[in-house]
């Protein structure tokens, strides 16, 4: 069982247009609303493949419940912390040539109680058949470091192995706490280290600068550029085309999601990853993938080896 935690969910309404104009009135090729969050995501992913999954996250509101309702609809039964405030919704234009531009709401203010009961509840769920707890998504606003400190702490302290996907300071808190696997893209990354990222070097360098402070692997997205893995055995690159990309709202999430599946480890872990992630990005709106249409023929992996411990910023594809 893989446990998802998303502090700040919301409803995710995509809708699709021939082309967006600034300023004009457009009409809309088709909408859609969906489940959002990343963990939510990370959960509809592994149970479309038949993975054992649950989500725990806050919910208020009329938005809350019918977020929960949406989830139901899809066989999936969260567990639920609801707190006074609303649940967030985000809004995603989609264009054909799979242009997407996000509207998100920056989500409700947890007090500390709320942070303590969502740490009650995750704790609670974990068994003898956790495999994983994985902590996703924005923070909502006003949750300190500490409070994120000590959810990471909690798992790390049951037993449980911890995956985090956030960004900002709470990338670096995860880090520090000693999270077992982090899965920033590229944008997260280089705002966490403080400096651009324009290479593959420099991205694994940095992917090594957060394992300094205290990470285990680090599996870094990079749109269509595929993904990078740095951990103990080394580091692995990868990529898997798409024909005709639809959206990418989602993607990291399948991607995490199919790296999780496949036993977060090695080769075999990756290209399962990006097999998940290039399908869900041919897919519409924030839909995850299952098992039709998953085309794992076309991902490529690329060792990459270090020169020498000399010269810790260079590296060479094999």
């Amino acid at each position: 069982m893989i446990i998802t935690v998303t502090l700040n969910p919301s409803l995710d309404r995509t809708i699709e247009v021939e082309r967006l104009d600034r300023g004009a009135v457009i009409r809309a090729v088709s909408s859609r609303v969906e489940p959002g969050g990343k963990g939510v995501n990370v959960t509809r992913a592994l149970l479309a493949n038949g993975v054992p999954s649950r989500p725990v996250l806050t919910c208020g509101g009329d938005d809350g419940h019918r977020l929960v309702r949406l989830l139901q609809r899809d066989g999936v039964e969260p567990v639920c912390v609801w707190i006074d405030k609303h649940t967030r919704s985000n809004l995603t234009l989609a264009e054909p040539d799979g242009t997407v531009t996000k509207v998100n709401e920056p989500g409700p203010e947890l007090t500390a109680a709320d942070v303590d009961r969502v740490e009650a509840a995750l704790l609670a769920e974990v068994t003898q058949e956790s495999t994983w707890v994985v902590i996703c998504g924005s923070t909502p606003p006003g949750l300190s470091a500490e409070s994120f400190a000590s959810l990471c702490r909690r798992v790390i302290e049951a037993g449980v192995r911890l995956a985090v996907d956030t960004s900002g300071p709470a990338l670096r808190t995860a880090a520090e706490a000693g999270a077992d696997l982090l899965k920033p893209n590229r944008e997260e990354l280089a705002e966490v280290v403080g400096r651009p990222l324009p290479g593959l070097n420099d991205v694994i360098d940095a992917a090594h600068e957060l394992r300094s402070w205290g990470a285990g692997a680090v599996l870094v997205s990079l749109g269509a550029e595929g993904a990078v893995l740095v951990d103990d055995d080394g580091i692995l690159r990868g990529s898997a085309p798409v024909a005709r990309p639809r959206s990418s709202v989602g993607a990291g999430d399948a991607l995490l999601a199919g790296f999780l599946a496949a036993g977060a480890k090695g080769e075999a872990a990756l290209a399962e990853a990006l097999a998940w992630g290039a399908a869900a990005v041919s897919l519409p709106g924030s839909r995850m993938p299952g098992p039709a249409d998953l085309q794992r023929d076309l991902v490529r992996l690329e060792p990459v080896a270090r020169l020498g411990a000399a010269e810790p910023g260079r590296f060479v594809e094999n």
